[in-house]
């Protein structure tokens, strides 16, 4: 990914725009902000360095877990191939669709499923990025991941979970490193805390 393209491409995009009227504010600050329907959009700061950390190539296959707003779908929309994007929350799904097609980012997929299982009729994934809190890393999304892929997804408990980068090598073989300290709420799934 080219980075300079990137930051400019970031700085440029009005997050406003991905906020719900009802949770609308003059100023956005560094900070999440409510979508509804008990979700939040995380501060722009993190979804910057999580997109950095991903570093995808123009012609990656991404799967987002995660839809939500749609504000870090349209910051990897102009860098990647292909967007799958998977949002358990039916609403939250089609409105960011209507959004992000009004806007014109057009090589993007929306489903609305169980992000926990990824999306496998369209596997494997050169990237995949989960955008909600998991208790343990789902091993359908390290299955969807393609070799020399790359998986970022925060693991842990509510208030305390710590960022995952998951990277397949060209022998299939996996290693894990500690991006370090993050919140998000809680993926809703399969593997969300509140299933422990």
């Amino acid at each position: 990914m080219d980075k300079q393209t990137f930051i400019h491409h970031f700085n440029h995009l009005n997050r406003r725009d991905f906020i719900p009227e009802p949770f609308k504010v003059e100023l956005l600050l560094d900070t999440p902000y409510p979508i509804g329907f008990g979700q939040t959009t995380s501060q722009p700061s993190l979804i910057q360095q999580m997109i950095l950390i991903l570093d995808p190539e123009p012609t990656d296959t991404v799967l987002e877990i995660g839809t939500g707003s749609g504000y870090l779908t349209a910051l990897l929309s102009p860098f990647v191939s292909r967007i799958y994007s998977v949002e358990i929350i039916k609403e939250l799904s089609k409105q960011a669709q209507t959004r992000l097609t009004q806007m014109g980012y057009l090589n993007i997929e929306f489903i609305i499923a169980d992000g926990t299982n990824g999306y496998p009729s369209s596997a494997p994934y050169d990237r995949i990025i989960v955008s909600a809190a998991c208790n343990e890393i789902p091993p359908s999304l390290i299955d969807q991941l393609n070799v020399n892929g790359k998986l970022l997804i925060p693991v842990g408990q509510k208030y305390s979970q710590r960022l995952n980068l998951v990277e397949k090598d060209r022998m299939g073989n996996i290693t894990k490193t500690d991006m370090g300290g993050v919140v998000f709420v809680e993926l809703v799934g399969d593997y969300g805390w509140k299933s422990l």
